[in-house]
């Protein structure tokens, strides 16, 4: 592939987006290392305990800002380094193309929720947040729901609740707690703009912690 920073594949040091192809989950990064066509992320992962986001072999889109919009990247994990720092190591697959994905940027947000569901209200708490949904930890009870399953929701912000119609995307049962992906159907343009505000106070808060520990040297 060309070798355009920016262009042809996003900057290093810069943030991007890691889409999982087929699986909705959407993970932020950032960029360590860029040669050829091997792409290094360091993702935003903390959140999802106990569960492996990515493996060797698994197909993703890469995403970034550029002045006039978004570009977008296909490429492959051909590597996953565990531990204390997690990085993916992936391959190109195909050419850059500006994307025209509108971009609900997601942030690491933890706060109470409540779901209700076939009449039981389900409690718990959000593990990040979107515009477009919430991944959320929740007190199992009963029948878990299943994918296309309706959800009222009560999302407990700082700056005060937000109340939307949400549908069931993926649920995981960890014994007694579900691990639900759930994406928005009805929620009203203030509490969009409520989370948006929510949202980009984590990531500067995220962004300030990411600056403080100092990249490992990938390229020897």
């Amino acid at each position: 592939m060309t070798s355009v920073p920016g262009v042809d594949h996003p900057e290093e040091q810069t943030e991007a987006e890691i889409t999982v192809a087929g699986r909705g989950i959407s993970v932020s990064s950032r960029v360590e290392f860029v040669q050829g066509d091997v792409v290094v992320v360091r993702p935003s992962v903390g959140e999802f305990v106990e569960q492996v986001v990515v493996r060797p072999g698994d197909l993703v889109e890469v995403f970034w800002k550029i002045a006039d919009g978004q570009r977008a990247l296909p490429a492959e994990v051909i590597e996953v380094e565990t531990g204390a720092v997690v990085r993916w190591r992936m391959r190109v697959t195909g050419p850059a193309e500006h994307s025209q994905r509108r971009k609900a940027v997601r942030g690491r947000v933890v706060v109470p929720l409540e779901a209700k569901y076939a009449g039981v209200q389900l409690k718990g708490k959000t593990v990040d947040l979107s515009e477009a949904g919430v991944r959320v930890n929740v007190d199992g009870f009963g029948i878990p729901p299943e994918q296309g399953n309706t959800l009222d929701l009560v999302i407990r912000l700082e700056e005060g609740p937000i109340t939307a119609k949400a549908e069931v995307v993926r649920n995981q049962a960890r014994g007694a707690v579900w691990l639900m992906s759930i994406r928005f159907l009805s929620i009203e343009e203030r509490d969009q703009d409520k989370i948006r505000r929510r949202v980009f106070q984590a990531l500067r808060e995220e962004r300030a912690k990411m600056a403080d520990d100092a990249p490992r040297d990938l390229r020897g």
